[in-house]
């Protein structure tokens, strides 16, 4: 019973908007009301620098990768494991607290990813390193990382539920990241 129990603690885990927090602590400008209006790290760093964006990125990741790592504490089984992985990355993007206005999830993604494997973490982080390394553009590198996510997971993980749902995360972020590859597309995006 209480393995079901860390479904639920995942999302509100995942529902704390370390962007909201981070602009209000700092005396910024709510990032929902400024710049691309995305409570996430690549907003908080147009609206209030490197600091801020530094710091809300690894808040976004640090709460998608501590709910994974209790569960896997409590040796949870796979598909508990896996839909703890799902509600932290959906409290990201639902946040309960903030009214259900979250970021895009790349961080809390990358979180939960690293909360499963250390190298499933690495792998992820490595891809979008090198694709920025190459590009120098950050959205190019989050959805290039998370479209290889799934392939990752089979190949370090092995496990069909976590497979499933990386590829279930990185549907939705090729979803919430709509307007960014029709700028990539169109040769526009910075």
């Amino acid at each position: 019973m209480i393995d079901w129990l860390l479904v639920p603690i995942g999302y509100l885990v995942g529902s704390v908007s370390s962007a909201i927090i981070v602009c209000r602590l700092m005396g910024l400008p709510d990032p929902r009301t400024e710049g691309s209006h995305n409570p996430g790290a690549t907003n908080v760093m147009r609206i209030g620098g490197k600091k801020a964006a530094a710091i809300t990125l690894a808040g976004d990741a640090i709460k998608g990768l501590l709910p994974v790592l209790a569960a896997k504490m409590l040796a949870v089984g796979s598909l508990i494991l896996a839909l703890v992985v799902f509600a932290a990355f959906l409290g990201h993007l639902y946040p309960v607290f903030f009214g259900f206005k979250g970021g895009k999830g790349v961080a809390t993604s990358f979180g939960v990813s690293l909360g499963v494997s250390w190298f499933l973490g690495l792998a992820v982080s490595g891809t979008w390193f090198l694709v920025y390394k190459i590009s120098k553009i950050s959205s190019l590198s989050a959805l290039v990382a998370a479209v290889l996510t799934p392939v990752y997971t089979w190949l370090i993980v092995g496990d069909s539920y976590l497979v499933g749902v990386f590829f279930v995360i990185s549907v939705v972020l090729l979803w919430r990241h709509k307007s960014n590859i029709n700028r990539l597309l169109a040769g526009e995006e910075t």
